[in-house]
């Protein structure tokens, strides 16, 4: 696997994303607001929130890609962070290429144990949505996007399920690893 072509280390951090997000909205047009807080949450701090019990996380996994069902093309890795360094790794193309889930589920595990996420990070990422809901074609409002920031701000920024609508257009199944621990 190769990294994106997305990534242009030209790119100043705003348009690396703006980029980010312009490619995710084009590929997943019934995005909702959430969808995007959830990429730009798991862009900012990994997959810390999804691993407790490593057993667990591991029957989860294994579960999951017993009950793949089909979706629309997706390629192996979505790039999610404007540096490059996290990525969603969807499963149907990853297994479909005889990659190993021991090796994802390592990279799973580690990035939830070693990647830096922070908040700082994510209200820096939110503030380059919100300046793209300004003229743009994202099926929600920047009302409704800063509402939505402003209610996971006041939880403390909790990590959220796709929409339903999302959910059943496109069967997300990935996880979020920084792209450097897939030992491929």
């Amino acid at each position: 696997m190769v990294k994106s072509d997305l990534i242009d280390p030209n790119l100043s951090e705003e348009e690396a994303f703006r980029r980010i997000i312009a490619l995710q909205t084009k590929r997943y047009p019934l995005m909702e607001v959430q969808d995007l807080y959830k990429l730009i949450h798991q862009a900012s701090m990994g997959s810390e929130h999804a691993v407790h019990d490593l057993e667990v996380t591991r029957t989860f996994l294994e579960l999951e890609v017993i009950e793949l069902v089909e979706a629309p093309d997706e390629p192996v890795q979505d790039i999610i962070s404007p540096d490059g360094r996290i990525a969603r790794i969807n499963l149907r193309p990853y297994l479909a290429s005889n990659a190993s889930l021991d090796k994802l589920f390592d990279a799973f595990v580690r990035t939830a144990n070693d990647f830096d996420g922070n908040t700082k990070r994510l209200k820096r990422y939110w503030s380059y949505a919100e300046q793209l809901t300004r003229g743009s074609t994202f099926t929600f409002s920047s009302t409704a996007l800063q509402t939505f920031f402003t209610q996971m701000d006041d939880q403390g920024f909790p990590a959220v399920h796709h929409s339903a609508a999302y959910s059943a257009a496109y069967q997300p199944a990935y996880r979020v690893i920084v792209y450097a621990f897939l030992d491929i």
